[in-house]
């Protein structure tokens, strides 16, 4: 009696251990690719400096809550 899966080992010519690397080398491909361009992504931005909210912030007045 063959199993289903034993039978697809055989016409695929991989064990099942060697299409689980395949797949974790494929996964940790992509995943690599979207840190690094997440990476690119958050030097591209540049937020503003501490220092120049608050200079917008000071502008001498007071708000009218305080």
């Amino acid at each position: 009696m063959m199993d289903g899966g034993n039978e697809s080992e055989a016409r695929s010519g991989k064990a099942p251990k060697d299409r689980r690397q395949e797949r974790l080398k494929l996964a940790l491909r992509e995943n690599l690719k979207r840190r690094k361009s997440q990476a690119r992504e958050r030097s591209d931005f540049t937020p503003a400096s501490s220092a120049s909210d608050e200079v917008s912030g000071d502008s001498g007045e007071e708000s009218p809550g305080k």
